[in-house]
């Protein structure tokens, strides 16, 4: 029986296409008023659809075509916001923003202390672009850790405090100003509570303290959504932060291998890793293995994947067999995989130097400290430089793509939304269909003209882009600029200027305009 609560839901639906397809018949008029040849076919598409919305008005979705208006998208929005303010049915009609909890319906897949394991969603009916998003938060190894983590850190390992609500932001983002690109895809947020580096697969018994099912999870929740509409999708983008991505290059081939033993191989999944390409570097000092924080990121994982039962990737435990804890750094498990990965890595990530003993606490650092920062540099450099599609700024941060301002941070003279539009349109061209034999990821090709995608800051100094996040005095509070922030950590701009060859007010000069 229909309720009484449908002829208005879709009446509702109906509103919301009707304001959607003026909008594509308004975008197309002012595209061809300034382009004659893209905007006389925008603007004949939008009224053969707006002919077939009156023909078959039970449509379930139609295309939008944004490509004409790439060059203008800031003019774009504005025309977005007039029309939306000028048409009641939409104004009228309140959206849905937040995404919504869900617990996974297999019970047996957990959080580290046995409750459910969850996702949050936020579905856009008519999308074919999926967009699955992998939190992070660091890890424990052992049982004194984990329990400190329990104490300290408790929603990282447990379900039990979850909000119903999560609002999303910078690529998660639903509003097209904050997320150019990726605003009307499906969006999915897996929360972190398997401490495993997303690996694990290892369920909580009576001789096990914590449960270890990270990448049991990631499984789960694609089931799940397989029923929500991601089999017809034509993208999954695995996306994530920190742990989160690194638990990307090690789950995006089990993905991809997962759709297409179910039969879906139209799919192309890709992965977006983000401040999550650690090095298993030489500790600028060393420390006894005590807690995640000081433990070296070589011994830790060495000992985490013995006590989560981490699992890896096949071609790349096949690699390194015996020695498996190679494959959580990017620069070891990136050349093993199949599916296309775009990195998003800080040449100076706090994350790395924090792991790696060096503590910016507000005081300034000594000659041996600014050294091994810039030396870490160069090592990122190395360890990136075959990687095709990547953003790497000379930047003093850890995480980039859920941040508000994440369109704001350029690398000579692109933004990450466009550097990661632009891999989207090579990939298209390529034609990377998940489950054909083609899908290994190809040789470099020429970027299309205006489109690079290998973006690397070549300035060898922390925070030397002007373009990098805010930097705080973290006793003051006080804002610093590039120069500030550079003198604070011990940078001496007279000795750098006389090894350089220069005058120290033109390297000052270079400095501020991110030479």
């Amino acid at each position: 029986m229909q309720s009484r609560g449908a002829p208005r839901s879709w009446a509702g639906l109906s509103a919301a296409r009707s304001c959607l397809l003026l909008l594509l018949i308004h975008m197309s008029a002012h595209v061809e008023a300034r382009g004659p040849h893209g905007g006389r076919a925008q603007s004949r598409r939008a009224q053969q659809l707006l002919a077939q919305q009156e023909r078959v008005d039970g449509a379930e979705s139609f295309p939008l075509d944004f490509t004409a208006v790439e060059g203008n998208m800031d003019n774009f929005m504005v025309q977005i916001k007039n029309l939306a303010q000028s048409l009641y049915p939409c104004s009228a009609q309140k959206l849905e923003q937040d995404m919504k909890l869900h617990f996974l319906k297999n019970v047996t897949v957990t959080c580290n202390d046995g409750s459910s394991a969850g996702y949050y969603i936020k579905e856009s009916k008519g999308s074919k672009r999926w967009l699955l998003f992998l939190e992070g938060g660091w890890y424990c190894f052992n049982r004194q850790t984990c329990d400190s983590r329990y104490e300290t850190t408790r929603r990282l390992m447990s379900s039990t405090m979850w909000p119903q609500t999560k609002t999303g932001t910078g690529i998660l983002s639903p509003q097209p100003e904050e997320n150019p690109h990726w605003w009307n895809a499906n969006v999915v947020f897996i929360p972190y509570c398997s401490s495993d580096v997303w690996s694990g697969a290892t369920p909580k018994t009576n001789h096990s303290h914590y449960a270890f099912m990270g990448s049991l999870i990631i499984r789960e929740v694609v089931n799940e959504l397989l029923t929500k509409g991601l089999e017809n999708a034509k993208v999954l983008l695995l996306a994530g932060s920190s742990a989160g991505g690194t638990g990307v290059l090690l789950n995006v081939d089990h993905v991809a291998e997962q759709l297409e033993s179910q039969g879906h191989r139209g799919v192309q999944v890709r992965g977006l890793v983000d401040s999550g390409w650690f090095l298993d570097n030489k500790q600028y000092k060393f420390t006894d293995c005590l807690d995640t924080i000081s433990c070296a990121p070589t011994e830790a994982i060495k000992r985490g994947i013995r006590y989560w039962g981490g699992l890896v990737p096949e071609s790349c435990r096949q690699a390194h067999v015996g020695e498996e804890w190679n494959c959580f750094f990017g620069y070891k498990v990136f050349p093993t995989l199949k599916s296309p990965v775009f990195v998003v890595q800080w040449l100076f990530d706090e994350a790395q130097l924090t792991a790696d003993n060096v503590h910016l606490t507000g005081q300034p650092v000594n000659e041996g400290q600014w050294r091994y920062i810039q030396n870490l540099g160069q090592e990122l450099r190395r360890t990136l430089r075959e990687v095709p599609a990547m953003f790497s700024p000379a930047c003093l941060s850890h995480e980039l793509i859920t941040r508000t301002y994440w369109t704001d941070v350029q690398v000579k003279g692109t933004s990450l939304p466009r550097a990661l539009h632009c891999w989207d349109r090579s990939l298209q061209d390529s034609n990377h269909v998940n489950g054909s034999k083609h899908r290994l990821r190809p040789h470099r090709t020429p970027p299309a003209r205006g489109c690079p995608l290998h973006l690397m800051d070549s300035c060898p100094w922390p925070h030397c882009n002007p373009s990098c996040p805010t930097i705080r005095d973290q006793l003051t509070g006080q804002e610093m600029s590039v120069i500030q922030s550079l003198k604070h950590m011990g940078f001496d701009v007279h000795k750098m200027a006389q090894q350089q060859g220069m005058d120290p007010k033109e390297l000052l000069g270079m400095l501020s305009n991110g030479s």
